[in-house]
C-alpha cells in the first residue's frame, strides 16, 4: 500500500515540478534546503539557519510583488476588467479572446499559469511562517520574527484572497508539505496534492491571517507605502467583510474607518496617483496620503507591464508595434461621457495614434492610462477604493442615517472630479443609492480591478454581461451567456490532471 502511494506520489510530483505547481516547497532556484540551511545535531531540517538567511525570504516576498508582475498585476487586470464592462481584451490572442467572448475553459494558459503563480506565492509565505520561530540565532529578536511573521501571513492573505475570488473553492495551504518518507507518505501525501476548501473556510483563513498579523505588523509609514503594515491588514479586512461568504457590513465600516484613522487621507489632485511629473522624466508623486499599499518602480527597475497595456512615456516608441490588452470599452467611455467626467475619464483613458485597428480606428485608439511608465508605482490597494466599499455597506445597512453618510462619501470623491453632488431624490432611495455608488466606483476605480468584483458581490454579473453586445458595438459577440456559474473561473486542466483531489468548478 505505502509502495503504491509512494509511486504515486513521485510520480505527481515529477509532473507538478516539469508543470512549474508548487505547492508548498520552494523552487530550487530560489529558496530550499538544497542551498539554505541544514540540519540540528538530531538530523531535524533547519530551514533557515539565522537571521540573514531569512531575511533574504522575508525580502524576497517583497521582491515576488515587485518583480513577478505578470499573474498579480497584468492577468489579475485582464480577468477581472475584460470579464467586466469596463474593457475589451485588446489583442486576437487565443490565450485573452476567451476572456472577453466568455469562452474560457480550463485549458486556458494564462489561467493556469495564475494559479501556479498563486499558488507559488503562498508556499514563499508559507516556509517564512513556519519556520522563522526556530531559527537558531540568539540574535534575532522575537520582536523582529513577529514582525516578518506578521507582513508574511499578509501576503499570503492578500494572495489567498485574489485565488478565493477567482476560483471559489480552493486549497488553503498554511503549511509546508515536509519530507517524504515511507512511514510518513499517507500523512504528507494530501499536503503535497490538497482538495479543496470551501470559499467560506478560504475566508477564514484569510481573516486568521489578517487580524492575528495586526499587533505585530508594521504601522502605516508616510513616508513608505510599499510595507505590509497594519493599514494593508484593514483595508483587506474591510474588502473580505464586503464579499457575500463573509459580508458583515458592520466590519466593512468598521475597518474602513480605522484605515482613515491611520492617517489616510485623499489626494486632492487626482493626478498625484497616477501622473508624471512636468519634466515628464518621472511619476509626479509616490507615498501618497491616499495609497495603502504600491508596489514602486524606478529607473533602471521598471515596470515591465507598462508596455504590455500601452505606452511607456519614458520610452516613447519602445515596444508599440503591436496591440495592447485590456483596451478601455465604449460603455467606459460612454459612463465617463454621460456624467461629464473628464477629470477621471483623462486619468483613465488615453488616445494614441496606431498602426493596428482591432477596436478603434488607429488614428484615435483608446487605451488604459493608469500605468503610464516603467517609473508609474502599481497601487494595490488605495483609500477611494475603502471608503466606496464603506459607502456601499452604509447603503444594504439602510435607513436615512445610513443613506445620508453613504451620499456623502460619494459627493466627497465626486467634489475631487469636479462633478456636483447627487440630486436629493437620490440620497433618498436605497436602490438609487446603491447604483449610485457603484457608478462611482467604476468611474474612479477603472482599470485598478474592482468592476468584476463589484458585479459579482451585488448580484448583477449576468444583467450587466449578457445585456452588454446590445449597448456596446465593439465587444466581441459573447460565445456563451453569463450564468450563476460565470462568477468563478475554471480550473486550470492540467492542474486537475496532476492533482486527482481536486474537482472542477462548475460550468466547465
Amino acid at each position: 500500500m505505502k509502495n503504491r502511494f509512494i509511486y504515486q506520489l513521485i510520480i505527481l510530483g515529477l509532473v507538478a515540478f516539469t508543470t512549474g505547481c508548487s505547492l508548498d516547497e520552494d523552487p530550487i532556484s530560489e529558496f530550499s534546503e538544497v542551498i539554505v540551511g541544514s540540519t540540528d545535531d538530531e538530523g531535524d531540517r533547519i530551514k533557515y539557519k539565522n537571521r540573514s538567511e531569512v531575511l533574504a525570504a522575508y525580502e524576497g516576498l517583497y521582491n515576488t510583488l515587485k518583480d513577478r508582475q505578470e499573474h498579480w498585476y497584468l492577468d489579475y487586470l485582464m480577468l477581472s476588467e475584460v470579464r467586466s464592462d469596463n474593457a475589451y481584451a485588446g489583442t486576437t490572442g487565443s490565450e485573452v479572446v476567451p476572456v472577453e467572448n466568455n469562452s474560457l475553459d480550463g485549458g486556458n494558459s494564462v489561467i493556469n499559469r495564475d494559479w501556479n503563480s498563486y499558488l507559488a506565492d503562498i508556499a514563499k509565505a508559507n516556509a517564512l511562517i513556519t519556520n522563522i520561530d526556530s531559527v537558531p540565532d540568539a540574535a534575532f529578536s522575537a520582536t523582529e520574527r513577529r514582525q516578518w511573521k506578521a507582513e508574511a501571513k499578509i501576503f499570503r492573505a492578500m494572495v489567498m484572497l485574489d485565488m478565493v475570488r477567482f476560483w471559489g473553492n480552493i486549497p488553503v495551504i498554511t503549511r509546508e508539505a515536509g519530507d517524504i518518507t515511507a512511514e510518513n507518505i499517507e500523512e504528507v501525501y494530501p499536503n503535497y496534492f490538497p482538495a479543496q476548501k470551501t470559499a467560506e473556510e478560504a475566508y477564514a483563513q484569510i481573516v486568521k491571517d489578517l487580524t492575528t498579523a495586526i499587533p505585530y505588523a508594521p504601522a502605516n509609514n508616510a513616508t513608505n507605502k510599499t510595507k505590509l503594515s497594519k493599514s494593508v491588514a484593514r483595508a483587506l479586512l474591510s474588502k473580505v467583510y464586503a464579499e457575500k461568504p463573509m459580508q458583515d457590513l458592520d466590519k466593512v465600516i468598521a475597518y474602513a474607518d480605522s484605515v482613515v484613522a491611520d492617517g489616510f487621507l485623499l489626494v486632492e489632485d487626482l493626478s498625484l496617483l497616477f501622473g508624471m511629473n512636468e519634466a515628464g522624466n518621472d511619476v509626479k508623486a509616490r507615498n501618497t496620503s491616499e495609497s495603502i499599499l504600491e508596489v514602486q518602480y524606478f529607473t533602471g527597475g521598471g515596470n515591465w507591464v507598462t508596455w504590455m497595456f500601452g505606452r511607456d512615456l519614458l520610452n516613447y516608441d519602445t515596444q508599440f508595434s503591436w496591440a495592447k490588452w485590456v483596451t478601455p470599452s465604449r460603455d467606459l467611455i460612454a459612463a465617463y461621457e454621460a456624467e461629464g467626467d473628464e477629470i477621471r475619464k483623462n486619468q483613465s483613458i488615453v488616445f494614441y495614434e496606431t498602426t493596428w485597428a482591432n477596436y478603434y480606428p488607429s488614428d484615435n485608439y483608446a487605451f488604459m492610462y493608469k500605468l503610464r511608465s516603467a517609473n508609474s508605482s502599481i497601487i494595490k490597494l488605495r483609500l477611494a477604493d475603502i471608503l466606496l466599499l464603506k459607502a456601499e455597506a452604509l447603503v444594504k445597512k439602510g435607513g436615512a442615517a445610513n443613506l445620508t453618510a453613504a451620499a456623502e462619501i460619494v459627493d466627497q470623491i465626486r467634489q475631487r472630479a469636479n462633478l456636483n453632488g447627487l440630486e436629493a431624490s437620490v440620497k433618498g432611495s436605497p436602490e438609487q443609492m446603491l447604483a449610485a455608488v457603484l457608478n462611482e466606483r467604476r468611474l474612479e476605480l477603472a482599470f485598478e480591478g474592482q468592476r468584476l468584483f463589484d458585479l459579482i458581490r451585488n448580484n448583477q454579473l449576468q444583467e450587466v454581461m449578457n445585456s452588454l453586445n446590445q449597448r456596446d458595438s465593439g465587444r466581441l459577440p459573447q460565445i456563451r451567456a453569463y450564468n450563476e456559474f460565470s462568477d468563478l473561473l475554471p480550473i486550470p486542466q492540467t492542474v486537475l490532471d496532476n492533482n486527482p483531489n481536486l474537482v472542477q468548478n462548475p460550468g466547465y
